[in-house]
């Protein structure tokens, strides 16, 4: 029983001595920030979520209060039709997100060129598995917000904070 846990335990040890770890997000270069989304956006729960567990970046409640400002100015769900059959039913669906976004200090001064991008998904239908292939759709969309919120926090922290200086 003691050399199987013994060789259990080696591949452990052995990722944990290299310096392993999980991809992670990490902290944005602003202390204060405020997201402008859309009534009803995926996207932004997803990103409050990823910066409440940041705990060094604050999310304020005004843009006055913050250092900068995400505006998603674009946040489009689309499903469209990819392939169909020899008998002219759909086979395949096209999932897609489309986002813009941009980036300002609260002064309005410009910290990131706007970005858009367009995700996409492809997820085969029938007709016999109407509630299989719904949850499926579903999650689908749960992944390309949760990729959309990881693009723009990366792209986040990339930016430099605004210095306030006037040069």
């Amino acid at each position: 029983m003691n050399r199987r846990l013994f060789l259990a335990l080696v591949p452990v040890a052995l990722a944990a001595g290299c310096g392993f770890q999980l991809r992670r997000v990490g902290s944005l270069p602003f202390a204060r920030l405020y997201i402008d989304a859309p009534a009803g956006s995926a996207v932004d729960p997803r990103l409050r979520s990823m910066l409440t567990a940041d705990k060094a970046t604050e999310l304020t409640a005004t843009v006055g209060e913050a250092e900068a400002v995400l505006k998603i100015t674009q946040e489009e769900h689309a499903k469209t039709i990819f392939t169909l059959t020899g008998g002219g039913r759909v086979s395949e669906y096209r999932l897609s997100l489309k986002l813009s976004y941009t980036v300002s200090g609260k002064d309005g001064r410009v910290l990131a060129a706007p970005e858009a991008f367009e995700l996409n998904r492809v997820m085969t239908y029938d007709d016999s598995l109407l509630l299989a292939k719904g949850a499926e759709e579903q999650l689908l969309y749960r992944d390309m917000d949760d990729n959309a919120a990881l693009r723009i926090m990366r792209r986040l922290q990339t930016l430099k904070p605004d210095t306030g200086s006037g040069s």
